[in-house]
């Protein structure tokens, strides 16, 4: 059985732009991309705290160092500068890979600057069931 974790996160980056008139998907500094593995082109699911909209959109990177997030397209409708998203990647894995499987999340600040992240990691339990553990480093 195949199991759908959750496998990178950005959490509380705020939207710093929005462009209707372009083909779609969601632009993210590859440095935020790069601090928990989401890949260019790679599905992410989108949850606007703001205004509670969900989506789900490819990602695109934007410029290196310049904190953005800019959503394209149709997504550019579910969002407006300074709303404050949750933005999560997927993957599909085996329960044989369970015990490798490593999830990041970074915290951002209103600046769009990382502030903690956070490794999480999946183990037994004495009783045999499965258990997350994290470690938490703040930057």
């Amino acid at each position: 059985m195949l199991r759908s974790m959750m496998i990178a996160k950005l959490h509380g980056l705020r939207v710093t732009g929005a462009e209707l008139h372009y083909e779609g998907s969601i632009a993210l500094d590859p440095d935020h991309c790069d601090a928990v593995g989401i890949l260019p082109l790679e599905f992410v699911d989108i949850w606007n705290k703001t205004t509670g909209a969900r989506i789900s959109t490819y990602v695109i990177h934007g410029l290196r160092g310049s904190r953005c997030c800019v959503l394209n397209g149709a997504a550019a409708r579910t969002c407006q500068a300074g709303d404050e998203l949750i933005i999560a990647a997927r993957a599909l894995l085996d329960e044989s890979e369970l015990r490798e499987f490593v999830s990041k999340t970074v915290v951002f600040c209103a600046e769009n600057r990382i502030v903690r992240t956070i490794t999480q990691r999946l183990g037994k339990n004495a009783a045999g069931n499965w258990q997350p553990s994290a470690d938490a480093d703040t930057e």
